[in-house]
């Protein structure tokens, strides 16, 4: 007689291997977007490869390209996670806000730093600056993701305070990049100028910001009537 056939030697290590690889594959898509995003600011996108991010996320590039078919998705996932993603976030804000527009002026712009500025998703602004003519793909998806709903932002909040009195009337669309100016400074000075910064004449960036709030309010703020003299 032919002795028993023995289990077949995989079939029980089998299901243990495919819920490691399922709960691994879970989670790779949110570790390509950080190694991503690291490697589009180290580097530029032009100079970022796709196996690069692969290799930094621990993972093939075949299985990068099941989440992301191209370079192109790729960044454009990393905006809207990093970037784009946050202008619904604010534009509740606004609507809850009840303080003066001064104040929200103010917040928008502190706030803005706290969650892109000192983030490591700022570079991302340079990155587009520096490449949009050799990339225009990025840089249209970058102006209708982040650049316009940007603007819609700031001019419903300078339109608020006109509305209520507490602003005079503004040319509203170069009032606009009046509160962008600084923001675009502070990222340049990040990740460029800083090199070239003296020691001695360091940049505090809040401080920096509430100097520039003050400036510009006092720019904005209802001019008094002059009193007619008898």
């Amino acid at each position: 007689m032919a002795p028993p056939a023995l289990p077949s030697p995989t079939t029980d290590d089998t299901p243990p291997v495919r819920q490691r690889r399922t709960r691994r594959k879970e989670a790779r898509p949110g570790e390509l977007l950080e190694a991503a995003l690291s490697l589009f600011v180290e580097k530029g996108f032009a100079a970022t490869r796709v196996e690069e991010v692969a290799a930094r996320a621990g993972v093939s590039k075949g299985t990068l390209f099941l989440y992301f078919p191209s370079k192109e998705e790729l960044f454009k996932a990393v905006v809207r996670e990093t970037i784009a993603g946050r202008f619904a976030e604010w534009n509740e804000e606004f609507e809850r806000f009840e303080g003066d527009s001064v104040e929200l002026v103010r917040y928008c712009m502190n706030s803005w730093w706290e969650r892109i500025g000192q983030t490591q998703a700022s570079g991302i602004t340079k990155l587009v600056m520096s490449e949009a003519g050799m990339f225009p793909e990025i840089a249209a998806f970058y102006q209708q993701e982040v650049i316009r709903p940007g603007h819609d932002l700031i001019r419903r909040i300078l339109q608020r305070g006109i509305d209520r009195g507490e602003f005079r009337a503004l040319h509203l669309d170069y009032a606009v990049y009046s509160l962008i100016a600084p923001m675009i400074f502070l990222l340049m000075w990040k990740h460029s100028m800083s090199a070239c910064t003296p020691s001695s004449a360091p940049i505090d960036p809040l401080s920096f910001i509430d100097t520039q709030v003050d400036l510009l309010l006092r720019g904005m703020l209802v001019r008094p009537t002059p009193s007619t003299r008898p």
